[in-house]
């Protein structure tokens, strides 16, 4: 009886044993999810630092205006595409150190000689003489916080900062604001979106990451619907209300949807929470 009392207690250790490792090693685990349940203190993205093409272009003949706006368009809401993820790259970074080069500046330079490619044959389709933009391809990186240049308006500088309600949120980088300004060198039949600039109030560290990846992303949405006005002047379609219900409408609930997830970003970490329900509604320039 002794023996086997014994070999109960032994039994009745063991078990404690186990249980208070496996308790421990769920501490643990728990212990993890808490951190990386944390607010992230990310600091400002980098941008991608792509040469501005509209200010290398001569005189655009009348006959390809369209086309060249539409292929304009198409860059630039390439860049703004590439911000957003870079914008959230540094909010969740993943990858090796090639990361960026390999699946962002890679890809990118793709698209563009394809999109230059389109810009050469517009002229040359015409009897105008073909420019060469080949060396207009490779896009490099900005530090943190610089916007990147763009093609959006004829009336912005050769730096290629935005146009008329453009510049750059300080705060927490980027450029959030017009990708756009008065159509260029051939009199510009296409028309671009008029989106009033984000300005904030000091982001917190806490909340960077978020915040601009949210500008990343109402850049995107900008860009998209230039490119869509820029296929509108090319392909005219729908009837007199059809911009304002087919593109400046869902363009104002996406952007309702964006500075709706800032200030909740703000309010996550216990900062006052903006009120930047002013800023959702976009015109036309």
């Amino acid at each position: 009886m002794a023996r086997g009392t014994r070999k109960t207690a032994v039994l009745k250790l063991g078990g404690v044993g186990a249980l208070a490792a496996l308790l421990f090693a769920g501490g643990l685990q728990l212990a993890s999810a808490g951190e990386n349940n944390r607010p992230a203190t990310t600091a400002a993205a980098q941008t991608v630092n792509c040469p501005t093409v509209r200010d290398k272009l001569p005189a655009v003949p009348a006959a390809a205006s369209a086309q060249v706006e539409r292929e304009l368009a198409n860059l630039d809401q390439e860049i703004a595409r590439q911000n957003e993820r870079l914008a959230r790259q540094a909010v969740r970074p993943e990858g090796g150190p090639n990361f960026i080069d390999n699946a962002i500046l890679s890809p990118l330079r793709s698209k563009r000689v394809a999109v230059l490619d389109r810009i050469e044959i517009a002229f040359n389709r015409i009897g105008a003489q073909r420019p060469d933009l080949d060396s207009l391809a490779t896009c490099s990186l900005n530090a943190p916080g610089v916007p990147s240049a763009v093609n959006g308006g004829a009336g912005q500088n050769a730096g290629g900062q935005n146009g008329n309600a453009g510049g750059q949120n300080g705060n927490a980088g980027g450029q959030n604001g017009n990708n756009g300004g008065q159509n260029g060198n051939a009199g510009g039949q296409a028309r671009t979106v008029n989106c009033p600039r984000v300005a904030l109030p000091a982001v917190p560290a806490a909340a960077v990451g978020q915040v601009q990846a949210e500008l990343a992303t109402l850049d995107k949405q900008i860009a998209d619907a230039n490119a869509r006005l820029a296929q509108l002047a090319v392909r005219p379609e729908g009837g007199p209300a059809f911009i304002d219900n087919a593109i400046l409408g869902p363009l104002r609930s996406k952007r309702v949807a964006a500075l709706d997830r800032i200030e909740i970003a703000f309010n996550r970490v216990g900062a006052q929470r903006p009120n930047l329900d002013a800023l959702a509604t976009c015109g036309l320039n």
